[in-house]
């Protein structure tokens, strides 16, 4: 559905425009400077994939005159030099999942075209020496979470560590070790977030932290079972995400033997990498 309105600014009239969908393809004029119009036909997005950088080419006449790109799924966004009067570019780094607009504006701030993005949400393949698992995250829900676990994956991180603690009917916990039960360097912790409606579920991932309450950094645990006493206990634990795939993996995982909760033989994760 398209909405459309004039309106009137310092004396200038301008068109606005929203759509559905990646881009849209009507003109929105409004005036760039004393000596000409710009007019926007179209704004394309290359692939939309949370915590990767994106490409947004905008088409038109005039744009050499002054154009911004605002989006409030993105950071980081720049303007790519080389850009003619036809064509512009920007880049950015998606920062959230879901509906959301990317607007493009005039020198003067109006809004010559905004044009609805859908980015799906993120998902990682983690393969490890027991199986494979898909885990489904939601930035939605626990943002800094998402991009703090995010970051590690990107890094390839978790690639060759183990999961160190595993409890038969509570918890599969992994992401700080290596087989030499050495800890890997981590990035500065996280404030915690809870209480945002996910919860310490069969098949949920979940940050694990120390006693101090925004002390997560790398590590993570599956619930094996529910937990939900997790979700409060010492101030709650901050679920992330969901296995959507593999989760009797996990099972299996939760049955080897141990000693002090060690897995007497190393169950390593070969790889985490984002697939969606």
């Amino acid at each position: 559905m398209r909405l459309a309105a004039t309106i009137t600014i310092m004396g200038t009239a301008l068109a606005m425009a929203g759509c559905n969908g990646g881009s849209d393809s009507q003109d929105n004029t409004a005036s760039g400077s004393s000596s000409g119009t710009i007019t926007v036909s179209s704004i394309s997005a290359n692939k939309l994939q949370y915590s990767q950088q994106t490409r947004f080419t905008v088409f038109g006449q005039g744009l050499d005159q002054g154009i911004s790109l605002s989006a409030s799924g993105c950071s980081n966004i720049v303007a790519v030099a080389g850009g003619t009067a036809s064509q512009q570019v920007f880049t950015c780094n998606v920062s959230a999942s879901g509906n959301w607009a990317a607007e493009v504006k005039a020198s003067n701030g109006s809004v010559l075209l905004s044009a609805s993005q859908t980015v799906p949400q993120p998902q990682v393949s983690m393969k490890t020496s027991m199986g494979d698992l898909v885990i489904e995250l939601y930035p939605d829900k626990a943002p800094i979470t998402v991009a703090n676990f995010m970051s590690y994956v990107n890094s390839g991180f978790y690639s060759n560590l183990i999961f160190h603690r595993v409890i038969k009917e509570f918890v599969v916990q992994g992401g700080g070790y290596n087989a030499s039960l050495e800890a890997k360097a981590t990035q500065p912790p996280i404030k915690l977030e809870v209480n945002k409606g996910l919860s310490n579920l069969r098949g949920t991932i979940a940050m694990a932290r120390t006693g101090t309450l925004d002390s997560a950094t790398s590590q993570f645990y599956f619930n094996t079972v529910d937990n939900v006493g997790l979700d409060t206990n010492g101030g709650g634990y901050a679920v992330f995400g969901k296995i959507i795939s593999g989760l009797t993996v996990i099972d299996q995982i939760n049955l080897v033997p141990t000693s002090n909760s060690i897995p007497t033989t190393p169950v390593t994760i070969n790889s985490v990498t984002q697939t969606q």
